[in-house]
């Protein structure tokens, strides 16, 4: 019997398929932070040989998701409070010049797949279904990237996202489930905000809706991971700032 990870093997180059396999698997808590990816059990799992998944795992350290430690191996990356806090700065950054950029060079065409993923996150809102919801909001957010049209800063977004935590706030979902239905209907009116934005080339509400969209995870990361507010809200103004001074 085919395992999970060998049925998600799709028509890519080997390695591109691995990587996506893991991709999903790590942003979606199935494997956490400190977690060995090791080559032998993944290959064993998907069915191939050891040099594709070493190229995988090759991607996945270079894309800032995992991280390879000498003579030992390659495992999820764990961040420090200060990696957390630099990546929430630069993804407030990035999420600010994307939306402007997003919303003078969007097309119906992408306004029209955005509106699908979310039709699809509307369609998982259980509990159980939590890591599927985390997987298509990245892909919103990656959507929105590649809107812009611009190779350099849609790789970018992807360092960046890899390096912001999203996944381990989502995990404070399961230790308090009560928080679960606000959470889900933040997220919706959140995206639908940017997504109305870019739908009528709105640039300053679109930077407007996606800042305090991560901001929100902003308030998370203090309050489930216990980052130091101070370290936050000196972020949240050092952007706040560039945004006002560039108007």
């Amino acid at each position: 019997m085919a395992s999970i990870l060998e049925k998600e093997l799709t028509h890519k180059p080997l390695k591109e398929e691995i990587y996506d396999a893991l991709h999903r698997h790590i942003i979606a808590g199935k494997y956490g932070p400190g977690d060995w990816l090791r080559q032998e059990d993944i290959a064993s799992q998907m069915g191939v040989s050891m040099t594709p998944v070493r190229e995988a795992l090759d991607l996945l350290v270079s894309t800032g998701l995992a991280e390879r430690v000498p003579y030992r191996g390659v495992r999820v990356r764990e961040m420090s409070t200060k990696d957390i806090v630099e990546a929430y700065g630069l993804r407030l950054i990035l999420e600010a010049v994307i939306a402007r950029e997003a919303a003078l060079n969007i097309t119906p065409k992408k306004v029209s797949e955005l509106k699908k993923i979310m039709d699809e996150m509307n369609r998982h809102v259980k509990l159980s279904e939590m890591p599927l919801e985390r997987q298509l909001s990245r892909e919103f957010h990656t959507a929105i990237a590649e809107a812009c049209g611009n190779d350099l800063l849609i790789k970018l977004y992807a360092v960046v996202a890899n390096a912001f935590p999203d996944w381990l706030l989502y995990e404070a979902l399961f230790r308090k489930p009560e928080l679960l239905t606000g959470s889900v209907a933040q997220t919706h009116d959140e995206h639908t905000a940017i997504l109305d934005a870019l739908s009528k080339g709105d640039a300053d509400n679109a930077v407007q809706a996606s800042i305090e969209h991560v901001m929100d995870s902003g308030k998370w990361l203090e309050e489930y991971l216990n980052i130091p507010a101070k370290m936050l809200r000196e972020k949240e103004m050092q952007v706040t700032h560039l945004i006002k001074k560039s108007k």
